[in-house]
């Protein structure tokens, strides 16, 4: 492999990433299909399977086991029982540089299976190579992060203001978690939930998306070998999500539950959740402004336009979603964006040269081609794409689309596809009003060369994460997260590991006290 890959775009930057020569079947082969089990794989409990497509050939590439609500219970025991171990031997109880070696050690076999991994993402999810190659590098960052912040996941001590008492604070790992992560990042969602989980000292069941399961099964194999121990991670994929989250968030053992997801099913398992009341951290949709400005380096802003909205073909909760271009310069932004659309290749993933691969299935094309006619039966325009794909496989085209009206759906509606509507705004203060038109606030975007803008636009954005004159602001280093219906808590950072944790005070009888 030529070139260096860089987690935060889309391309390496030399664009001379070449395919790495893995043999496909033996890779697959080495793929557990089984359920993970208190560190043994299995079958389901009544033999049930599921089948794991390629998009892009529509192509059965896998078989794994599907689990039942009797399986997910087997997990979850196993949790438990990992969890407090025998005597003072649980996992809970494990000292923070032995599970950050372990952390550490999974990052390096990460990194050294940098290919087969890039290899099975772009088989189940279709990304090309190239980038899945960045999200191994970013997704193996988590591990690497959080091993170096389980041994510095500090309390503190103070003596209390009247003088009586001194006061200490500790954190307890929250208890055995489920974690379900999403198709699209099949890696690095789940290595950022499941790093800090392991960094806190909890036990957990994943649930791997059922459409890209086989990175999830891989990684936890790979966790095993770098010495995780039998029953901290469970892993139970399915084909149907509610035979695992219904029994277990209806289980008093388990504590906590992390979703990255769509907004909908976020709020069925919050409303779940509050039946026990459990900790939850819910990372859900988004419909990212993209702001340029009349003064914005309108290089850096098509760049980052590519990069923000072609990350994942588009299929991102933080892919830009509508562009507000200052009327100024939005005919220079819109050629200049739609030519760099236009240069990229549609194809396999695993093909020489694939810069957008195929959407994940059939009913995801066919909500982007609804999307689009919609806009154009609206009166929008097409200035590329606006079609899908030819052949076989879930294609479409990048598209951009201008005097794209109000009421389109695609002014509403999170687009997860390769498809960006241009509206324009005469007035700093509109560009924000309509960014900030949307129950969504994950991601927002914003280029301009004034300084004092830049911070005007942060106080009135309401978005959990805000990129100026970047595209991607992802980082292992970086809390990520939502606020309105895009979610709630923080995953990297230094505040990830906090969501895995309780916080206990012991009060103790100060001896000065009389």
């Amino acid at each position: 492999m030529s070139g260096r890959i860089d987690p935060g775009h889309i391309f390496n930057e030399e664009k001379e990433v070449h395919i790495m020569a893995v043999n496909v079947q033996e890779l697959l082969a080495k793929v557990p299909t089984g359920l993970l089990i208190n560190g043994e794989w299995r079958e389901s409990s009544n033999g049930e399977t599921f089948d794991v497509e390629n998009p892009a050939t529509g192509e059965i590439i896998a078989t794994l086991a599907s689990a039942t609500e009797e399986d997910a219970v087997a997990a979850l025991d196993a949790a438990c029982a990992a969890e407090k171990g025998a005597g003072e031997h649980g996992w809970a109880a494990t000292s923070p540089r032995e599970r950050a070696e372990i952390l550490r050690r999974a990052f390096e076999l990460v990194t050294e299976r940098a290919d087969e991994f890039a290899t099975l993402m772009t088989l189940e999810m279709g990304k090309p190579f190239a980038e899945a190659l960045g999200e191994v590098k970013y997704g193996a960052e988590f591990l690497r992060w959080f091993a170096e912040e389980t041994p510095r996941h500090y309390g503190r001590t103070l003596n209390m203001p009247e003088g009586a008492l001194r006061m200490i604070t500790r954190h307890k790992p929250v208890g055995p978690c489920l974690l379900i992560t999403p198709w699209n990042f099949p890696l690095a969602m789940g290595t950022r939930k499941v790093a800090p989980a392991i960094a806190a000292g909890c036990t957990m069941v994943l649930k791997p998306a059922r459409l890209t399961p086989l990175t999830s099964q891989y990684f936890a194999q790979t966790l095993m070998d770098a010495g995780l121990p039998a029953g901290v991670l469970n892993v139970v994929a399915s084909k149907s999500a509610s035979a695992i989250s219904e029994p277990l968030m209806s289980d008093d053992r388990l504590r906590k539950v992390s979703f990255t997801g769509s907004t909908p099913v976020g709020q069925q398992l919050l409303a779940k959740a509050s039946e026990k009341v459990l900790r939850t951290s819910m990372e859900l949709g988004g419909n990212a402004p993209f702001i340029v400005f009349e003064d914005a380096n309108m290089e850096q802003a098509v760049a980052g336009a590519m990069a923000a909205k072609m990350r994942n073909m588009g299929e991102a909760c933080t892919a830009a979603n509508r562009f507000f271009v200052h009327e100024s310069v939005a005919e220079e932004f819109s050629t200049k964006f739609a030519a760099a659309m236009a240069d990229l290749k549609l194809g396999n993933g695993l093909d020489e040269g694939t810069t957008c691969g195929p959407l994940i299935e059939q009913k995801a094309q066919d909500s982007v081609a609804e999307l689009v006619e919609d806009a154009l039966a609206k009166g929008a325009r097409a200035l590329t794409g606006g079609a899908r794909g030819e052949g076989e496989g879930y294609f479409y085209q990048p598209t951009v689309l201008v005097d794209v009206p109000a009421d389109a759906r695609v002014a509403r509606e999170e687009i997860f596809g390769p498809v960006a509507p241009i509206f324009t705004f005469s007035d700093e203060y509109e560009a924000y009003e309509l960014a900030n038109d949307t129950e969504y606030g994950l991601a927002s975007y914003v280029f301009t060369e004034n300084i004092d803008r830049l911070y005007r636009a942060s106080d009135h954005l309401d978005f959990g994460l805000v990129g100026f004159n970047a595209g991607v602001i992802s980082n292992a280093a970086a809390p990520f997260g939502g606020i309105k219906q895009s979610g709630m808590g923080r995953e990297g950072g230094a505040e990830g590991i906090a969501e895995y944790s309780s916080v206990q005070y012991i009060g103790l009888r100060d001896p000065y006290a009389y």
